[in-house]
């Protein structure tokens, strides 16, 4: 009998073992406009939606997202914060939108994660995305210092980070074959060959900027 039972016992194990994955539901919510309010006191519209995993809102999120591979993409994310000061604590809480950074979902997990930009600054910084790379212009945690940045989801150290002197620049322009980025940052352009890990600058990029 002990040994009918022990039989049993395997066969159900085995059977758990090979049972089907749970599936996630993932899906983006309606539009809606609010207003964003940064540090300076500037203030703009955006479109916010809400990103549901299995029938419950994980996070707000702003822009189009991109596709970095069949299961996984990234998108921005926008929140809200209470503004309300100490002495407001008793009036109704002051709820102010927000940008933040971007984040990675999962479909097949249903998992999200904060991604780490280097110098990403949440007020200024466009980024442009191509496969796994994330391309912008950053800035130092006390803004003194701009950076034209390239980085690589799951790694830690970016690809690229030169410093330029000038303002943020517009989101870079990203060409394939080979993978090339191009920053326009402070009147001038610079371009980068982006291999696995590194990047390197094309001389003459600068060179045929400044004969225009």
């Amino acid at each position: 009998m002990r040994q009918v039972f022990s039989l049993i016992s395997v066969v159900l194990l085995a059977g758990s073992s090979f049972a089907a994955p749970r599936t996630h539901t993932v899906v983006m919510g309606a539009w809606r406009t609010v207003e964003v309010r940064a540090d300076s006191g500037d203030k703009r519209e955006i479109k916010v939606r809400e990103l549901i995993i299995d029938g419950q809102a994980r996070e707000y999120i702003t822009g189009s997202p991109h596709e970095v591979t069949g299961r996984i993409f990234v998108v921005r994310r926008a929140y809200r914060i209470n503004d309300a000061l100490p002495e407001e604590t008793r009036k109704p809480l002051q709820w102010i939108w927000r940008l933040g950074g971007w984040i990675s979902v999962d479909r097949q997990t249903g998992h999200v994660a904060q991604l780490n930009l280097p110098a990403f600054d949440g007020e200024t910084s466009e980024t442009s995305w191509y496969r796994d790379y994330a391309a912008y212009c950053g800035a130092s945690d006390d803004g003194s210092k701009t950076y034209m940045v390239v980085s690589q989801i799951g790694r830690r150290k970016p690809v690229l980070r030169k410093e330029f002197a000038g303002p943020a620049c517009a989101a870079p322009r990203w060409e394939r074959t080979p993978s090339r980025v191009t920053f326009v940052a402070a009147g001038e352009k610079a371009s980068f060959i982006v291999h696995e890990h590194s990047a390197d600058l094309q001389p003459d990029t600068v060179e045929e900027e400044s004969q225009q």
